[in-house]
Formats: C-alpha cells, structure tokens, sequence
C-alpha cells in the first residue's frame, strides 16, 4: 500500500495532474500539522479547565522559546527535503539517500546539543521573560521536560521530510496520530487524576512522542526502501554538510528570529497582565489551526516546485504554485469572513476556557476575529513561501520572515501603542499588518521571477550535489 501511494503521488508530482498531487500531498499535512498542534492545543484545553490561569499564561510565555529551539533545528530539516525532492526530480536516487543520512547525522547531532544546554539555561531564560512568583516556577517546569523531547521530535519530523520529499505524507500522518492519541489519554490522567498541575501536561506530551520516535527510527532503517539510513553514509560529507547548511541556514535563522521576535511580542504582552497574555496564547493557536491548510498547501507546493525544478520544468512548477495560492487564499477568506464573527470566535475560545476567566474570553475572541478578517493574506506568504523554498531560495524566505517581525510588526506596535494609545490592541493589529506585508513583498517577488533562478546546481548537474 505504501509503496502504491508513494509511486501514485510521485507520478502526478512530475507527469499527471498537479490538482490531484496537491491533494495527495497536503491532505495528509494538513492533518499531520493539526495533529502536531494537538500536541500543545490538548495542554491548552485541560490547563483551561484549571481554576488558576497561571498555567496557562506560563505556557503561552514559554511557547515562543520553546518554538525558537525546535524551529532552528527545523530549517535543516526543510533543507533536506528541498535538497531530497531535488535529487529524486533529477532521477539520482543514490545521492537522495546519501542526503537523507547527512541530514539524519546534523538534525540529531544539533537535537542532542541543544536540549542539554536548554534544560541547563531554562531557569535563566525564564528569568529573562519577566516571569516571577508561580508563573516563574510554572515555565521552568514546564520547559525543562518539553526540551527534553526534542531528540524525539526530531526523529519524527526527519521521517516525515524524507517522506514528503518522496511524496508520500500519509504514513507520518498515521505516526502523528498515534502520538497525539498517547498524548490526549495521558493529559487528564497527570492533570486530573494525579493532580501533577503544569509537570503532568509536559510529561505527557513527553512521553507521547517517544513511541512514534522508536517506531520513525525502524521505518527509516528498511533496508528495502531506496531512501533509508545507512552508517556508511552517516559520516560527515563537507560537501553535502555545506550544502545543507546553504539552504537550511537561512531557514533556520528566518524560523528562529521570528520565533524570537514571537518571544519579544509574548514580553510585550506579558505586561497587559495574564489574561492578555493567556488570551494571546489562545488565539494564535486557535488561527495555527484555521490556517493550518494553507500551510499544508505551502508545503506541498514545496514538494511539487522542488522535484519538478530538478526534472527543469519550470512551467509545471509556477502551474503548481498558482494553483496552490488559488485554494489556500479562497479557502481562508472564506472561512476567515464566517468564523470572524462574533459570535463563532467567542464559541470558539470559550472552549480553552474556564467559564469564570472573562477577561480572557473578552481578549481572546478579539483577537481572533480580527486574526480571521486577514487570514487570506497567510494564504498568499504560505503558498509563496513554498515556491521559494522549493526552488532553493531560502535566503529569501529568511529575510521576509525577519522582516515582518523586526520591522513591519514592531513597527506597527510601536504606532499602535505610543501614537494612536491602542493599548492592549496593538498586539492584535500588529500581527495582521506585518503578515499583510510580507505577503505582498512575497507576491511582488514572485513577479520579478526570481525564484526561477538556480541556486543549488542539481538541475543543471543532475549528478552531484
């Protein structure tokens, strides 16, 4: 059955029809990434339920860190599949797997290192947030055991990489969904019923995804598969390392300094109180999740873009983003102008929620509805993202995603709070304006055709990276 979905997507992605290898691939990511923010939505919802919202507030404060560590690791991930899809479009399936275990050495290399200097300094970042008394204790907890997790993580995430880069997203899927179910059963049962508070929903979520780690481990090591780990191809390569770095760098600083200027809006927020920013965690999980198919349509776009540039089809590739931009921007203006009323976003957070935290019931549905209003333009940056990313050119999806934090949305803030006295409400136009921004620079870029020009040198070669 794999194999039949993995050949059947494969074909459509280089020869067949582009709508129905948009649909095979971003189905399953689109699932894949609602089950990877069910991760975090499932620590949300059983916190909510909690008298106090100062686990709550701890969590949103602590995420964007969390998110900044995890991300930077994650370009070098992106870069592999860039690189693997590349390969397998030019038809050197030897070099993609040589790749994949170069990408394999360097993800987990930097997944080990990171979390023993994370679980080492956490008290120390922490310290720096701002965050004192409960909501101090609360966040040391809560990410000294998520670090933890991250060898883990990233085993699950190189395995799906590979997987997508080959065209085949359904089996990280069916692995992501049995780490979500682990982790759904195990949250009540610490929370509820051993009382562990904030310790019991990070160790939960701990705990979930080391099965499906094990289980990504076994399914990479197939020999059987043309793409599989092999310690003979572990060895540092400069030449592949470099090359890794070359793509995956701009990606990982692009994800990390928009992580971190996340983490910088969270202290701007933070100082509205805990219900803003309890709020402000809320519904920027509640959006990933509105938006999550347009990033899924990004992604596949990266897939479709990436192996058709190494096969130098041009055309079916800019026939592929076009088509991805198209669904992504109509399916969320259309469900950003339903659930942005009133009513359907006031629902919706209600659900996080303990019925008694009115102020940030109040914020939150705020928030989100004016989230929801622009959501369309995610449609635009996500699908264009994807063209870039595919095509090599991450350098250019860094500097957009720095940009719309560091400039368009501090900038914003800054007006919004000092000049026009908005208050608490700067934060949420702030986010809207610099997503509507760099949406357009993207757009505006594509234009120029850019993206067309080649950068990593597999198409022109088709042997060697």
């Amino acid at each position: 059955m794999k194999n039949r979905i993995s050949k059947k997507t494969a074909d459509n992605i280089l020869n067949g029809s582009i709508l129905k290898a948009l649909i095979f691939l971003g189905v399953p990511i689109i699932i894949n990434s609602l089950l990877q923010t069910m991760y975090n939505l499932t620590d949300t919802y059983w916190l909510g339920k909690l008298p106090s919202e100062e686990p709550m507030a701890a969590i949103s404060l602590i995420s964007p860190m969390q998110n900044v560590i995890i991300n930077f690791g994650q370009g070098f991930n992106a870069a592999g599949a860039i690189l693997i899809a590349q390969l397998l479009g030019a038809g050197d399936k030897q070099r993609a797997k040589k790749m994949a275990n170069q990408v394999f050495t360097v993800a987990m290399v930097f997944a080990l290192v990171c979390a023993s200097l994370c679980f080492l300094f956490t008290p120390y970042i922490v310290g720096w947030l701002g965050a004192e008394g409960n909501i101090f204790s609360y966040s040391r907890t809560y990410l000294q055991i998520v670090v933890c997790d991250m060898p883990f993580l990233y085993m699950i995430n190189i395995y799906s990489a590979i997987n997508q880069a080959r065209g085949n997203t359904f089996f990280p899927m069916v692995l992501n969904f049995c780490g979500i179910a682990i982790n759904m059963i195990l949250d009540p049962i610490f929370l509820m019923v051993f009382k562990m508070g904030i310790m019991g929903v990070a160790l939960a979520t701990l705990i979930s995804k080391i099965p499906c780690a094990i289980a990504a481990f076994i399914l990479l090591s197939k020999k059987k598969e043309d793409i599989h780990l092999d310690r003979k191809f572990m060895a540092f390569d400069k030449n592949m390392v470099l090359k890794i770095i070359k793509v995956g760098l701009p990606t990982a600083l692009g994800s990390s300094t928009m992580q971190f200027g996340f983490l910088l809006m969270s202290k701007n927020v933070f100082k509205y109180g805990s219900s803003a920013m309890a709020a402000y965690g809320i519904g920027n999980k509640i959006s990933g999740i509105i938006t999550t198919p347009s990033n899924a349509v990004g992604s596949a776009v990266g897939t479709i873009v990436g192996q058709n540039i190494g096969a130098g089809r041009y055309d079916r590739a800019e026939k592929a983003y076009k088509l991805g931009r198209n669904i992504a921007v109509c399916f969320l203006f259309c469900g950003g102008m339903i659930l942005s009323r009133n009513v359907f976003s006031r629902a919706i957070v209600s659900v996080f929620s303990n019925d008694g935290q009115n102020d940030v019931i109040n914020y939150a549905s705020e928030f989100l509805s004016i989230m929801l209003i622009c959501c369309w333009t995610n449609g635009v940056h996500n699908s264009t993202t994807g063209l870039f990313q595919g095509s090599g050119h991450t350098l250019v999806t860094m500097t957009i995603d720095a940009t719309r934090l560091w400039v368009f949305r501090f900038l914003t803030l800054f007006v919004c709070e000092r000049v026009l006295n908005m208050g608490v409400r700067s934060i949420w136009y702030s986010v809207v304006v610099s997503n509507a921004i760099s949406a357009l620079i993207l757009y505006i870029l594509f234009l120029t055709g850019l993206w067309k020009k080649d950068t990593i040198g597999i198409t022109r070669q088709k042997k060697g990276v």
